[in-house]
């Protein structure tokens, strides 16, 4: 099984910081919306379209930054294991 390619982080010219906007967490750029949240529609199988329907400040390369940025957490994890509380 071959690797996949990595991705360059392009997440950053969409998902921002601040502590000023949602206690900090991950959003989109000029916007209040939580990039966990769209994560979650993704993974209930909601499609690219529901949530721009749902989310119309949202672009298709705005999802794609979403599970770009996810993508890259993971791979952080790896480097720094999370906690999850499993003993193993």
């Amino acid at each position: 099984m071959r690797e996949p390619a990595m991705i360059p982080n392009l997440w950053e010219e969409h998902i921002t910081t601040d502590p000023s906007v949602c206690h900090g967490k991950p959003c989109f750029r000029n916007t209040r919306i939580m990039v966990s949240i769209i994560l979650d529609y993704l993974a209930a199988g909601e499609t690219v379209e529901a949530i721009i329907e749902q989310y119309p400040s949202l672009t298709p390369d705005d999802i794609r930054a979403a599970m770009a940025y996810a993508a890259w957490l993971a791979h952080q994890e790896e480097e720094q294991p999370l906690y999850t509380g499993t003993g193993r």
